[in-house]
């Protein structure tokens, strides 16, 4: 699967579950059921990786001075 790291997110979660689709049929040839696995692999890692970057840009918030500091998510104190 040429330019894979060019998909966005939706674009490889699409590619994904179309060759789920294929795969869950049952009907594809063993070199080809191989293939698919093997493009469908890449696809999950972009996906995972790209999700582990958007995680970490949201764990984190610009503050007044537009430094990045860690986001606390706190509940209120009761007193």
């Amino acid at each position: 699967m040429d330019n894979i790291k060019e998909l966005s997110f939706e674009e490889a979660m699409e590619k994904l579950e179309e060759i789920i689709e294929k795969l869950e049929e049952g009907d594809v040839p063993l070199e080809k059921a191989i293939s698919y696995y093997q493009d469908g692999m890449l696809l999950s890692k972009l996906c995972g990786d790209k999700l582990s970057h958007i995680q970490e840009k949201m764990v984190k918030i610009m503050n007044e001075q537009g430094e990045l500091v860690p986001f606390d998510l706190q509940e209120d104190e009761k007193e």
